[in-house]
């Protein structure tokens, strides 16, 4: 699972593209895992760059 860290406007576009396709993902699967992650990390993105 090759995920790395959220840090320009391009790699939160790419992830939100990946999250799209991954939204179908069984929970336990590595698929279901990999959405989690990305989630997480797009949460942490946002917050820092769209929230007051």
């Amino acid at each position: 699972m090759d995920i790395k860290p959220i840090k320009t406007d391009t790699d939160y576009r790419r992830a939100l593209k990946e999250i799209e396709k991954l939204m179908t993902a069984a929970p336990d699967s590595k698929e279901g895992e990999r959405l989690d992650i990305l989630a997480t990390l797009v949460e942490a993105y946002e917050s820092k760059h769209y929230l007051p």
